[in-house]
């Protein structure tokens, strides 16, 4: 029996933490990294390296792969139609992917679906931006952000006036540029979906995700406090998306939970997702073994958590290149702490791994992941 292979476009720690699922369940595994230096390059057998912009490069890559699915977002839309048409798998195709692509095109569909968003438009200059803040946005401050390439925070800008100078700033880009109202929320949310190509999909518990400038922090599922209809609501919106948009793989939808205790579509992503990281230690199936699942279509894992509560917290690099023996530490001081290290050089505001735990008692389990997070970092010595 041939066992398939999956070609992962990306080389970063989604590759890593793919391929990792991707083992125990027999599947052969191919890489299309950046460099040899990516943190999945370091330890996938097959890599290429290559640049994934250019559409000779991704059919080379193709050949002798059963499904290709990614770990960013970024491959050209068009290149990934003359993949198809060349007869190869992509998982998720190009006619969903673009909505996690191009925030324009995924604010359009969802508003033309009825799925709750944040008031937006799109924009054509600062003068532009004040038209749409006093005219549609309900006032200043207003969010702006490039419609394609953001990450992490960067691409998005909070404009508190018409003469605040950085109002131009995205229009550098080159690319166009979405405003959308500031919304009034308690806190993010976020929830995990995974969905095959003949239907079966299933739905992660919500999360809380804490961001701090733009990027994840803290994940806790599941979402305290959360009222059982509002999160089954938020899980049957998820759902609903992957279903209209004919995602195959995992979705995250990242939501605002506003402060009238509704929930609006904050971005999607159609691949494992930091909001996910937790379903490693905290649910019967990860977000990574699920993705795998449903890009080969075989049947989905079970998502439910295994147990009431789990943190994760991300390690972001600090001014101490040598981790290690932070590392030996907090093993030693908690030994049902889970660390997952992605084999990246430590800078400072990198993200080079995440801690998890869990338990029956949030705050200890919140306490826990906290401390070693921070005591990898170095923020904290004892």
């Amino acid at each position: 029996m041939t066992f398939p292979v999956v070609g992962m476009v990306g080389g970063g720690q989604l590759a890593r933490m793919t391929h990792e699922a991707g083992i125990p369940l027999g599947i052969n595994f191919k890489i299309l990294s950046d460099t040899p230096q990516d943190s999945a390059a370091k330890v996938v057998r097959e890599v290429v390296v290559g640049d994934y912009r250019d559409l000779d490069t991704l059919r080379a890559f193709a050949q002798g792969c059963d499904v290709i699915t990614f770990d960013h977002e970024h491959v050209p839309t068009e290149h990934l139609r003359a993949l198809e048409a060349d007869g190869i798998p992509v998982r998720p195709g190009p006619a969903a992917l673009v909505h996690a692509q191009d925030k324009g095109v995924m604010r359009a569909r969802l508003s033309a679906l009825g799925i709750p968003c944040p008031r937006h438009r799109i924009v054509t200059d600062p003068a532009d931006v004040a038209r749409f803040a006093h005219e549609e946005g309900g006032g200043f401050p207003v969010v702006l952000k490039t419609v394609r390439g953001g990450y992490d925070g960067k691409g998005v800008w909070v404009i508190d006036s018409a003469e605040d100078p950085a109002a131009a700033e995205p229009f550098r880009a080159g690319v166009p540029v979405l405003a959308e109202e500031k919304v009034d929320y308690t806190r993010e949310l976020a929830a995990n979906v995974v969905r095959s190509p003949h239907g079966q999909a299933v739905a992660y518990p919500v999360v809380e995700s804490i961001q701090v400038r733009g990027v994840c922090d803290t994940v806790t599922a599941p979402a305290p406090g959360l009222p059982d209809e509002l999160g089954a609501a938020a899980q049957q919106l998820a759902l609903r998306i992957a279903a209209e948009l004919d995602v195959t793989g995992h979705l995250a939808v990242e939501l605002f939970e506003t402060t009238d205790g509704r929930v609006l579509v904050n971005e999607l992503a159609m691949r494992p997702h930091n909001s996910g990281h937790w379903t490693q230690d905290g649910a019967v199936t990860s977000q990574f073994a699920n993705h795998l699942r449903a890009v080969l279509d075989l049947p989905l894992g079970d998502p439910r958590p295994r147990a009431p509560w789990t943190v994760m917290v991300n390690v972001l690099g600090g001014d101490y290149p040598d981790m290690y023996p932070a590392y030996l530490h907090c093993m030693a001081r908690d030994p049902g702490l889970k660390i997952h290290m992605y084999g990246k050089d430590v800078k400072p505001g990198r993200k080079v791994g995440h801690v998890t735990t869990f338990g029956d008692d949030l705050a200890e389990v919140r306490e826990r992941a906290r401390h070693a997070a921070d005591y990898l970092r170095g923020t904290i010595d004892e």
